[in-house]
């Protein structure tokens, strides 16, 4: 199993600091005017006896001195096989950071049931999940739950401790269940589970039918990381990376409704992006409950507001399937040659590059229409208007496109045909380096 995966982490922030009028700023970072009264205040206390008010005033200060912090609270247990009561959350599992702040996951056990009898229903037979970021394992103890028939194997990706404490006895419980202590984010885990046979039992199915058994299950990072974790997965598809080796596996996800919204947008929704034409482009995808079943958000996801600082935010449980590849012949320029979208994947396989090099070009220019945006992509690149309204085609064939539309309202169908013509293109440049993975522009 190999590919290029690389997901880097975000730069520290700014280090600007802004500095407001302090009596206690010290010296080095006052002006001249600050020094030269900070010297004469210290000559006026330089006396012997100074007046009762200004020993006061001391005195008042030191009494007012910030209170010392509060212990942090503890949670120990000889049972961890069993999640803390409620109340005991805040002590057992941190919430502070980055690293614990964006890890939000299901922490009630009915709404985790309903969950897992979405994402393996009734009639599922002997599947292998793997499951990614579960935190202390409410989705995974209700995964367990389900009728044996339905799941082989539940494979546990999780690397931080405070969690781990909490699914290490479901190993020991239960001869399905097998937690290993990687990082959902790195390559090198889902290398790992090839090379330590956690796969070997799972058939390459033909990619014209989903695959039975092998399922992908995960709760989103609510931070920039988890949307280009999902991106990643997806621009995997077409070239058949990743876990796709082994055939059309499906991938079901909690992630932030925000992630979601950006996904499923619509030609018509402010928050189409590039994400969301390449989702669109490589699978379908369902939300499995209504929204308001997962509302309000403290009932149903840690952290919760009871966290100091922390803002509850809505979630969603979600489905996505690969498509059935597409023929090359689709995109034939052929009258006779082509046929209906049908559902298939319209990013054909060694395609993907030229596919991110148009979305990068022409989303930076999306309240532009795409007459007025190609010449973005290239020098000369307007000659690909001939290609996308050739005459001689009619005007529902995939090879031609409304130049007239905005860049944010095309189709899929439409970035399908910018990007054949492109590739027909002689001229078009052959560096096509993208140095970012998508993220939170255009």
């Amino acid at each position: 199993m190999s590919f290029l995966f690389t997901l880097r982490r975000g730069l520290a922030s700014s280090g600007k600091r802004y500095y407001g009028k302090a009596s206690n700023v010290p010296e080095e970072f006052s002006p001249s005017v600050g020094r030269t009264a900070a010297a004469s205040t210290i000559r006026r206390y330089s006396i012997k006896s100074p007046p009762k008010a200004d020993v006061d005033s001391i005195v008042i200060r030191s009494k007012t001195r910030s209170p010392q912090r509060k212990r942090k609270a503890t949670y120990t247990s000889d049972n961890k096989f069993h999640l803390p009561a409620q109340e005991d959350w805040v002590a057992a599992f941190p919430a502070a950071g980055a690293t614990f702040s964006s890890r939000v996951f299901l922490r009630n056990a009915q709404s985790a049931a309903v969950v897992a009898d979405a994402f393996v229903p009734a009639g599922s037979k002997d599947k292998v999940i793997i499951e990614a970021f579960p935190g202390p394992g409410v989705l995974t103890r209700a995964l367990m739950a389900l009728p044996r028939e339905r799941i082989r194997k539940i494979i546990v990706l999780e690397h931080l401790e405070p969690y781990l404490d909490f699914l290490r006895p479901l190993q020991a419980a239960d001869s399905r269940v097998h937690v290993l202590p990687l990082d959902g984010y790195s390559w090198n885990s889902y290398q790992k589970l090839e090379s330590d046979g956690y796969l070997k039992d799972i058939d390459t199915v033909p990619w014209d039918q989903s695959h039975p058994h092998l399922h992908f299950i995960a709760h989103l990072p609510t931070s920039v990381y988890g949307e280009q974790l999902i991106a990643q997965f997806l621009r995997l598809i077409p070239d058949g990376g990743w876990l796709f080796q082994y055939g059309r596996v499906p991938m079901s996800y909690v992630m932030h409704d925000w992630l979601w919204e950006r996904v499923s947008a619509s030609t018509e929704s402010l928050n189409r992006c590039k994400l969301s034409v390449i989702a669109q482009a490589v699978s379908s995808f369902a939300q499995h409950l209504p929204p308001e079943a997962l509302l309000p958000c403290d009932r149903h996801f840690w952290p919760s507001s009871v966290v100091p600082g922390h803002r509850a935010v809505p979630m969603t449980a979600i489905t996505m399937d690969p498509l059935e590849r597409q023929a090359r012949v689709y995109f034939s320029r052929d009258l006779h040659a082509y046929a209906g979208f049908g559902g298939c994947q319209i990013i054909e396989k060694g395609m993907l590059d030229k596919w991110d090099y148009c979305l990068r070009k022409l989303f930076v220019l999306k309240s532009k229409n795409l007459e007025r945006a190609i010449g973005h992509l290239a020098p000369g690149s307007t000659a690909l208007l001939s290609y996308l309204t050739d005459p001689t085609l009619p005007a529902d064939h995939p090879a031609r496109a409304d130049v007239l539309k905005l860049i944010r309202k095309m189709e899929v169908m439409d970035w399908a045909a910018v990007v054949r013509a492109f590739d027909a293109w002689p001229f078009a440049p052959e560096d096509l380096l993208i140095t970012e993975s998508f993220s939170r522009e255009g």
